[in-house]
């Protein structure tokens, strides 16, 4: 993280206001005490993984540990191991804590503290992937050619023991000096391979900062940019990997849920081209808009303008369900091809369900009825758990900003111009890191210019900017 400014204060009228819940009821609790003791008996015979050498790779600090990978290289390919939290093992269809699950619908990472969707007992103990310790898993296996296609898969149940947690910045760190650890010695390799595939799928993917909230309790909040490093970028390829495969065993079956987004149309495109030409950008002829950001250096102003106007391209993302068939739209621009979500059942809903389809149709059996039921209702419970979760996130990041900026209205800062309207701009100031809105006509996109801070109310988390 960079560019770190600390400010005061706590968020609790923030989570007063979006009506968060505080904690889970007794009765939820009990439950959850009583699985993580006594799991519910298997649906299936556990397969004995223990011995598979599995890591994590999380933020630092992280304890709902979904995920722990074991890579190997097969000749001139590579076999992916991909462990995920088994939440199947632990919660009971109907019961207390599969009720409160699809009311929460996921995780809501808060600066002061997460709003779970299971009771920490679970997510962040007897179902956490922690190391040392044996835990039930659904354990993908995934082989692929020299060129980094998939050739097989394997998914079933298991019981697996992770043997190390990393963060992202270890890792990084750990590859810089050639000492990585055996099990993600290939993630370099594969990884940069899946990015290359991505960018021939045509996925749309803007590579723009994202803004972080860090701190501790003596000195306040924490604001920077937090750049994607390549580490991040592999092993977000792996559960990329691991979720299409997902798709492709639904779409066959005939039955499932996907994560869908909508192809950008024509008009959307030729627009971001339009806006390509204004930055001074080159789009060489026959050149995908994949292809086209891919290229683009991300420290330059214009490449992160155009970044911001390609999110235009990438609207209407939501969830399919589907039974007796395929539905006639599978595809996820973002990604380009079809998709699902199974790699994060401790942190969101329908991972779970997607896992159980998955489950079953690998092992030629009839997929679950109380899966069956839950399906229809999913898109909707997801679409709603994902507006809060991005309507808390902006909230926070907006109350950060205007705590830190408080006591500095009358001040001048340099800005990116991101994206320009007809009478005002969004602008990313660059010291301190701030997404913000500037007045003013005519503002060039894709250029740094000087803007003034006009106002900050900390209450309604509002700062306003002008051009100096």
């Amino acid at each position: 993280m960079v560019h770190a400014y600390s400010a005061g204060g706590d968020f609790g009228r923030l989570r007063a206001e979006f009506e968060l819940p505080d904690g889970f009821g007794a009765d939820v609790l009990a439950e959850a005490e009583t699985v993580a003791m006594d799991p519910p008996a298997a649906v299936a015979p556990r397969e004995d993984a223990t011995a598979l050498p599995l890591v994590t790779i999380d933020p630092p600090g992280a304890k709902d540990l979904d995920q722990a990978m074991a890579l190997e290289r097969r000749g001139e390919g590579f076999r992916v191991h991909y462990a995920i939290a088994d939440l199947g093992g632990f919660v009971r269809p109907g019961g207390r804590l599969d009720r409160e699950a699809r009311r929460r619908g996921q995780t809501l990472y808060l600066p002061d503290g997460n709003v779970p969707l299971h009771p920490p007992v679970l997510s962040e103990g007897a179902a956490s992937l922690l190391p040392g310790e044996t835990r039930r898993a659904v354990l993908w296996t995934i082989d692929l050619d020299s060129g980094g296609e998939p050739t097989a898969t394997r998914v079933r149940r298991a019981l697996v023991r992770s043997t190390a947690r990393f963060d992202y910045e270890s890792v990084q760190a750990a590859f810089a000096t050639g000492t990585p650890h055996p099990s993600i010695e290939p993630l370099p390799a594969l990884g940069r391979l899946r990015r290359e595939l991505a960018v021939h799928r045509g996925a749309v993917e803007p590579q723009l900062p994202e803004q972080a909230i860090g701190g501790d309790a003596g000195d306040g909040w924490v604001l920077g940019m937090r750049p994607r490093n390549p580490v991040d970028a592999w092993n977000a390829e792996i559960s990329l990997l691991t979720g299409m495969a997902a798709a492709g065993i639904m779409i066959e079956a005939g039955i499932g849920v996907l994560r869908t987004l909508p192809d950008p149309d024509e008009e959307s495109v030729n627009w971001l081209r339009r806006s390509a030409q204004a930055l001074g950008i080159p789009w060489p002829a026959g050149t995908s808009v994949s292809e086209l950001l891919a290229g683009l250096d991300p420290a330059l102003p214009e490449s992160m303008a155009l970044y911001t106007c390609s999110t235009r391209l990438l609207r209407g993302a939501g969830y399919t369900s589907f039974a007796g068939g395929a539905p006639d739209s599978t595809s996820h621009a973002g990604i380009g091809a079809p998709y699902a979500h199974v790699t994060a059942p401790i942190r969101r809903l329908v991972d779970r369900f997607a896992t159980e389809v998955c489950l079953a149709v690998s092992a030629g059996a009839e997929v679950p009825g109380w899966v069956q039921a839950a399906l229809p209702e999913l898109p909707s419970l997801m679409s709603t758990s994902d507006g809060l979760a991005a309507r808390v996130e902006r909230a926070c990041l907006d109350q950060v900003e205007a705590w830190m900026l408080a006591e500095r209205v009358g001040s001048t800062f340099e800005a990116v111009v991101l994206r320009a309207e007809e009478a005002r701009a969004e602008i990313l100031v660059e010291d301190p890191p701030v997404m913000g809105r500037c007045a003013g006509a005519n503002l060039p996109e894709g250029e740094r210019i000087t803007v003034r801070l006009t106002a900050v109310d900390v209450e309604r988390r509002k700062v306003s900017f002008e051009r100096a």
